[in-house]
């Protein structure tokens, strides 16, 4: 019997038997669903921890000198919570002395910040993050302006009280009124807006355009780091070549500045969008050290399933089988008959379980902040699977097929 017939009679055969078809298909139903589905959602967080969460909150080819990690992965101990806590904070010191000494080309950006409110007239927008930074800020941010403009160095020297505003900020305070030009007030100090930063969105459902950027020398900075201190130095450079060798730079200059000795540890810290990710990757690699083992369970049961089936359809077609000898069919054409008949009953199923797996991932989207985003390596995965399934349940109740006698199988009611 040829490929094609045989593939044919198969689904003429769960066309004809759908409510036995339906059970045997069920197990690599399950299984092919639960890898495309978790294997989609693991993949759209990857790609949405990388692009939006390290990438927003860090930076892309950007690391900060921090006093103390800003994002933690895993457990801190109390212990070395204190100790990050009396390690000595980043002064502008620190800062110049490290931009005036680097050598791979680099941008540099201090910053600070914390939590304000931001009034208006009779309006207040409550718990708004506050930046106080350099001009530089906004490219290495990648942050684009819709109306009016960022601050300049030249502001930044002197000190103005400017101010430009997320997209939330404006909607909340400002509606309706052209905000460029305004004054807001923070801290009991006026601020004039000259900007508007276009919308970002959110991250996990949390808005990213409740933020106000100002001068890190204006007087509001009293509000949100001392005088002469900083959160962080921020540091951007062409590629990840680079940013790894300005690191390295980094972490020399500022040994040597605060004469650390060789078996000291470092009193500063790093914050990368790859330390950022830590946690993440630890868990996504559990789930796929932990997917082939929950996949294999629906598998073996499908398989398993689909044999009884297999066996069943021996039974009922055995005076076929036994007429089909007597008009000349071989051994390993029966064998080829019911071994393809089985490896077409579970890539069908396979195929409606990457339909259905497709389905979950986005519906999982679509009504959480999770993402995902179907890997096409998974789809062949999942085809092979349910291919290989069908033929290691088929063998058996093939070769049984194959050996039946003619003359009993004629007999056979």
């Amino acid at each position: 019997m040829r490929l094609w017939e045989a593939v044919v009679l198969a689904l003429r055969t769960l066309r004809v038997q759908k409510l036995k078809s339906f059970f045997s298909l069920i197990g690599v139903l399950i299984g092919v669903t639960f890898l495309i589905a978790v294997v989609s959602i693991v993949q759209g967080m990857n790609r949405y921890m990388v692009d939006r969460f390290a990438n927003t909150l860090v930076g892309a080819n950007t690391f900060q000198l921090r006093q103390r990690p800003y994002i933690t992965t895993g457990n801190v101990t109390e212990e070395t919570w204190r100790a990050w806590q009396r390690r000595p904070r980043i002064s502008y010191d620190d800062a110049d002395y490290v931009r005036r000494r680097i050598k791979t080309p680099a941008t540099f950006a201090k910053f600070c910040e914390d939590r304000v409110a931001v009034h208006y007239g009779t309006k207040v927008a409550k718990d708004i993050d506050l930046a106080g930074t350099e001009e530089t800020y906004f490219n290495i941010k990648n942050y684009e302006i819709t109306a009016g403009r960022a601050f300049t160095s030249q502001e930044v020297r002197t000190g103005l009280p400017v101010l430009v505003i997320g997209q939330e900020v404006a909607e909340k305070l400002l509606a309706g009124v052209d905000p460029i030009g305004k004054q807001v007030i923070i801290g009991g100090l006026p601020y004039r807006v000259i900007g508007v930063v276009a919308r970002q969105g959110t991250l996990f459902g949390i808005s990213l355009d409740k933020f106000a950027i100002m001068p890190f020398s204006a007087q509001g900075r009293r509000l949100i780091c001392p005088l002469n201190i900083l959160d962080a130095l921020i540091v951007q450079t062409a590629d990840p070549a680079h940013m790894l060798t300005a690191q390295a730079e980094t972490e020399a200059l500022m040994r040597s500045r605060r004469q650390l000795k060789p078996w000291q540890e470092n009193n500063f810290a790093f914050q990368t969008a790859e330390g950022a990710l830590g946690s993440w990757q630890k868990i996504s690699r559990v789930l796929f050290i932990a997917l082939p083992g929950l996949v294999a369970i629906s598998l073996v049961v499908g398989g398993i399933v689909i044999m009884n089936i297999m066996l069943m359809a021996v039974s009922e077609r055995t005076r076929e089988i036994g007429i089909r000898k007597a008009l000349g069919a071989r051994r390993r054409d029966i064998l080829a008959q019911f071994v393809v008949e089985s490896a077409t009953l579970s890539a069908v199923g396979a195929l409606f379980g990457i339909g259905l797996g497709i389905v979950l991932a986005f519906v999982v989207k679509s009504v959480t902040p999770l993402p995902a985003a179907v890997a096409p390596w998974s789809i062949v995965v999942a085809v092979v699977l349910g291919v290989t399934v069908g033929i290691a349940a088929g063998v058996y109740p093939a070769s049984r097929a194959s050996r039946l006698d003619p003359i009993a199988a004629l007999r056979a009611e």
